[in-house]
């Protein structure tokens, strides 16, 4: 679907934060290296870029590619004047360096060792300043626009017809293997439009539903086996995220006690999304639940994480995180129950964070079913 980003306003607002960052004091130009800023900042999608910030005045922006790219940064990026040079990153510094940029920040959770010795290099004896700064881009990607969010409600959507459609159409039996259903399950998204899927999907069977992230085998689903099905959709290079868990022909009294648990956690987990909480917080209102009825060591991750322009990002939520969840915010919430050697159970939805009730945009029906 044809989404406009407001790439110039990104900027802007980047510009903004970078003068009111105590860690980026007297800084007057910022590379940005990591390739999913340098997408939100301008709708480049090469493979090899970078986005020089001018602090002070929008026209001194540049954007760094090499010569395979011409014409595809010409054409996504008219508003940005472009160098065409093989070694980003270094030369955006040097135009800085000699447009009179006397401190220079970069992307320190984005370069690697060798990348900060040429940058080093690259200020040699010129009285130029470096400064790393981390988190700068992420935190305002962590706040969704409105075109942000048509894209994400797109993405679930297909994600949702897709696991529907798999249903209908008697995937999910007994006999059928984990890795044909989730090739099922990837070719619907296609066939509904998605342009490519958000991770490797993950069907677990049986006994390897207790493995959260487990990789889908050769192992044929059976009568009596939970079915956990992790998957999304990228749309206009947005991601969903969905999990849903079933029983195949015939459900244990466990499996419907520990399902029911798990619910219950993801309801509190969902109803504990408001602009301003604690991400703590949030993550121990859906463990409590689970702690409280004796499952606290079968619960081994954090209760969500943001989805945009990757799968995971800003803001996680979980017992280590820090902050809070701020309005806009598209999160996962997504506790699960896993009881090594017999089964698990995950229940995930993507929300949005709003003034009021949260967003959901997986509208896939949670009630235990037994397909």
């Amino acid at each position: 679907m044809p989404i406009i980003h407001d790439t110039a306003a990104r900027r802007d607002r980047l510009r903004s934060q970078l003068r009111e960052r105590p860690d980026a004091e007297q800084v007057s130009a910022f590379v940005v290296s990591d390739l999913v800023n340098v997408r939100y900042l301008t709708g480049f999608t090469g493979s090899n870029a970078a986005v020089l910030i001018d602090v002070s005045d929008p026209a001194g922006d540049r954007i760094a590619t090499d010569g395979r790219y011409l014409t595809q940064v010409a054409a996504q990026v008219p508003d940005v004047e472009s160098v065409i040079e093989r070694a980003c990153v270094p030369a955006l510094v040097v135009h800085a360096r000699t447009a009179g940029a006397s401190r220079i920040g970069f992307e320190a959770d984005a370069e690697t060792v060798a990348g900060h010795r040429a940058l080093t290099a690259s200020i040699e004896d010129s009285g130029v300043g470096l400064v790393g700064l981390t988190g700068v881009v992420q935190a305002l990607r962590s706040v969704k626009d409105a075109g942000e969010i048509a894209l994400l409600r797109a993405a679930c959507a297909i994600g949702d017809a897709a696991l529907a459609q798999i249903i209908a159409d008697g995937v999910l039996r007994a006999g059928t293997t984990e890795r044909q259903a989730a090739r099922a399950l990837e070719f619907e998204m296609y066939r509904l439009g998605a342009d490519g899927i958000a991770f490797e999907t993950i069907v677990a069977a049986g006994a390897h539903s207790a493995i959260p992230h487990h990789r889908p085998t050769h192992t044929a689903l059976a009568d009596g086996d939970l079915v956990k099905i992790d998957f999304g959709a990228v749309v206009g290079g947005y991601h969903s995220d969905m999990t849903r868990t079933f029983v195949l022909r015939r459900a244990a009294d466990w499996q419907r006690d520990i399902y029911d648990l798990v619910a219950a956690a993801q309801a509190a987990g969902r109803a504990a999304l408001r602009p301003g909480a604690d991400l703590r917080q949030v993550d121990a209102a859906a463990r409590d639940v689970i702690d409280e009825a004796g499952h606290g060591d079968h619960y081994v991750h954090g209760l969500g994480h943001g989805v945009g322009l990757e799968i995971h990002e800003a803001p996680g939520i979980g017992k280590l995180a820090a902050g809070t969840l701020p309005c806009g915010a598209a999160v996962t919430v997504e506790p699960g129950v896993y009881l090594p050697g017999w089964g698990g159970v995950r229940i995930e939805d993507t929300l949005v964070v709003t003034q009021g009730d949260p967003e959901l945009l997986t509208t896939t029906d949670k009630t235990f079913t037994v397909i």
